[in-house]
């Protein structure tokens, strides 16, 4: 397996206006002298940059195949992404893929594959993590009014990014906490709706920004604690465990992309061997990536060119106790 099996797709792509020009200019016009400078320059760059935006799709079918083969416990979501991609091809029609929620145990490599389909798709890619969250501003900015507010999230992916339709990945969305005056997930019920997303107001900027083409993938460990109305806007995938053959295929998927990423993975063979493959057997995407790379570092102290079974080791990431003195 070749990191080419999961590199960007050549994409076609149209341009999208992500706000109105006449909008921003007329609320940089009302802003009064004792306003908040940061707004100032927020309106200031929006009409230097211009309000079109990269809408992209593939031009042929990516190569969902081999990334089912790099991911297989993945199948499911690409399948379905699959049948999107067959609509709009050989068509004006953009790219309309439903928001995903990826449920499944730590580590086995959620987060890892919404970046994989984001390059797949040719788009950029996004992250926000919930579980570090404690108010909603985040994702939808806070007022201009407040000491050091800032654009949220989805403001900045769109406003200071090239594409308008980005994917966004909100990790960890059942471990979003808050108080009782902000939901770190209010702003979902809006932009999770192609309607409401078109016309989503930042706090920050309050100017209706375009985020209805945004590519949404959420991952949570339990469905329990997420709000039903935040459920029955996405498709939701139970992604299990790989088997002992997926697990093999994550593994070499892993070692290949770190291999091919650096300029000493040409000492390394393009495979990575049995020993070390059996080794990581029981490990989750996170736990391999972690042991292949300290593999390469041990293999090379050891003034090795390859990764053997002792090079890999699932326990680095354990919590260590302090050391008192």
């Amino acid at each position: 397996m070749t990191t080419a099996m999961v590199r960007q797709e050549i994409a076609v792509a149209s341009f999208s206006k992500v706000y109105d020009l006449d909008q921003v200019e007329g609320a940089l016009n009302e802003l009064g002298e004792g306003a908040n400078e940061a707004l100032r320059v927020t309106y200031e760059k929006m009409l230097k940059h211009g309000a079109l935006r990269f809408c992209v799709k593939p031009n042929r079918m990516p190569s969902i195949d081999d990334l089912i083969g790099a991911l297989p416990n993945f199948a499911e979501p690409l399948d379905d992404v699959r049948k999107q991609v067959a609509l709009c091809l050989e068509t004006d029609d953009r790219l309309e893929l439903m928001p995903i929620l990826l449920l499944g145990d730590p580590g086995i490599g959620k987060t890892h594959f919404a970046k994989h389909l984001a390059r797949l798709l040719g788009t950029s890619y996004h992250y926000v993590a919930m579980s570090s969250l404690t108010a909603g501003w985040i994702l939808s900015g806070a007022s201009s009014q407040w000491k050091n507010a800032k654009p949220g999230k989805v403001f900045d992916a769109l406003v200071h990014g090239t594409y308008a339709n980005p994917v966004i990945a909100v990790d960890e969305i059942d471990k979003a906490t808050g108080d009782s005056q902000y939901d770190p997930l209010g702003a979902l019920y809006a932009l999770l709706e192609h309607d409401t997303a078109q016309t989503f107001i930042d706090e920050f900027a309050e100017i209706p920004i375009n985020a209805g083409h945004v590519i949404w993938i959420a991952t949570a460990n339990d469905a329990r604690s997420i709000p039903e109305p935040i459920l029955n806007r996405m498709n939701v995938y139970e992604i299990p465990p790989p088997d002992r053959d997926g697990t093999r295929r994550i593994a070499q998927a892993i070692y290949d992309e770190i291999r091919s990423a650096h300029s000493w993975g040409l000492r390394f063979p393009p495979t990575l061997g049995e020993p070390a493959l059996d080794a990581m057997k029981s490990a989750s995407p996170r736990e391999m990536r972690r042991a292949i790379l300290n593999g390469f570092g041990s293999a090379r102290i050891d003034g090795r060119d390859q990764i053997g079974a002792a090079d890999i080791r699932l326990d680095n990431g354990a919590r260590r106790k302090p050391i008192g003195f």
